[in-house]
């Protein structure tokens, strides 16, 4: 026998079962972790706390203006829930998101203050900018 084999090392020559089921948990994890990834980057995962709530929408009678905001740090349809619920919680606005360009289009009936919409989303942890 050669210096440098061993017998154990020459039983070990094929897999046993434990092997096999190592490889089939390992791949199976690997087949989870793709599968949320991929939703998540889709934007249908629940990266902050997701699930399926959807606030309600609130309708403008009378708007007077509209403007819009880039918002960073959504990434899913719950950071867009949480924006939106958080701009229409403000009295005389109402907030839109587009996930995809991450922008918020907030429609005014009365005046309000830019400081003010900044401040309610900032709060929440996104950015406005």
């Amino acid at each position: 026998m050669p210096w440098h084999a061993s017998p154990i090392a020459a039983k070990r020559k094929g897999f046993s079962m434990g092997n096999y089921i190592i490889i089939g948990v390992i791949v199976i994890l690997a087949a989870l972790g793709i599968f949320y990834t991929v939703k998540h980057f889709k934007g249908q995962g629940g990266c902050c706390g997701g699930g399926g709530y959807k606030p309600k929408k609130k309708k403008l009678k009378n708007v007077i203006s509209k403007k819009t905001f880039k918002v960073g740090g959504m990434h899913c349809v719950h950071c867009k829930n949480r924006v939106e619920e958080a701009v229409n919680d403000i009295n005389g606005v109402a907030g839109r998101v587009d996930l995809k360009k991450g922008e918020l289009t907030v429609l005014y009936s009365i005046e309000v203050s830019d400081d003010v919409i900044i401040a309610k989303i900032e709060k929440h942890g996104y950015t406005v900018g």
